[in-house]
């Protein structure tokens, strides 16, 4: 269980040896050397996860000038670049962040089809990833209404409206009438807290961006990163048949 000498003598040094156990846990004792290679995975799994920290990071020190009210939203984004020291580095920090994660996120996705790591046992972990792209997807465009200005405005307004088309969870999508859904009870509906982007939107956008969907994420990431450490890590490449091998089973 332990890789490192567990010394119960000093209580120090077993905090030492209990966290960097840890640490070595993150990878399996055994792992294909060429799985880790970067032309091999490109690293887009590691750099969309240290996005994810950085937007977690900026994403608190945002919330200190922020009031999602259709009052003071759009005013303290201003009060923000122009009166707060770095304010302006801070929010372009986040937002490029937030840009670059859905990109790796996207890439990470296309790097796993063109090696097969999705196939067993890795299909599980498929599933996982394929939640956190959506996670992802949902997470900037939640954010995108909290400036509160004509962007954001229009965007979510697209947005819901393509979404009270969805079969089954649009009222004018295809099932929707069947199910009963109206403009009232939709998945629409759901997202605005009305029939209009107004302030209800702009509050429930907040919530669902600082607090409902990073709290998911973070748990699918650690079912994620879980899943990779028992499954023995990532896929390595398949491996290279040698010529007699390939012509013994030929002959088979």
């Amino acid at each position: 269980m332990f890789r490192v000498s567990h010394d119960r003598s000093d209580p120090r040094n077993r905090s030492l040896a209990i966290l960097s156990n840890v640490f070595l846990h993150l990878h399996p004792a055994k792992i294909n050397r060429d799985a880790v290679r970067y032309p091999f995975t490109w690293g887009m799994g590691g750099i969309t996860f240290y996005l994810f920290i950085v937007l977690t990071f900026t994403g608190v020190l945002l919330m200190f000038y922020y009031h999602p009210t259709k009052a003071d939203a759009f005013r303290d984004i201003l009060y923000l670049e122009h009166d707060v020291p770095f304010g302006k580095l801070l929010r372009n920090m986040h937002r490029w962040a937030a840009h670059l994660m859905v990109i790796t996120t996207w890439l990470h996705m296309f790097r796993v089809v063109l090696t097969g790591s999705y196939k067993k046992p890795r299909e599980f972990n498929w599933c996982v990833g394929v939640v956190l792209l959506v996670l992802t997807l949902l997470l900037s465009f939640t954010g995108y209404l909290l400036p509160d200005d004509q962007l954001g405005f229009w965007a979510v307004t697209v947005g819901t409206n393509m979404a009270r088309a969805t079969p089954m969870l649009g009222h004018e999508g295809p099932f929707g009438p069947q199910l009963g859904l109206t403009a009232y009870n939709d998945v629409r509906f759901g997202l605005l807290g009305g029939s209009i982007v107004d302030s209800n939107a702009l509050l429930r956008s907040y919530i669902w961006h600082c607090i409902g969907i990073p709290l998911v994420a973070s748990i699918f990431m650690a079912v994620h990163f879980w899943r990779i450490r028992k499954d023995g890590g990532i896929s390595g490449p398949a491996p290279v048949m040698l010529e007699s091998e390939m012509k013994a089973l030929k002959k088979k």
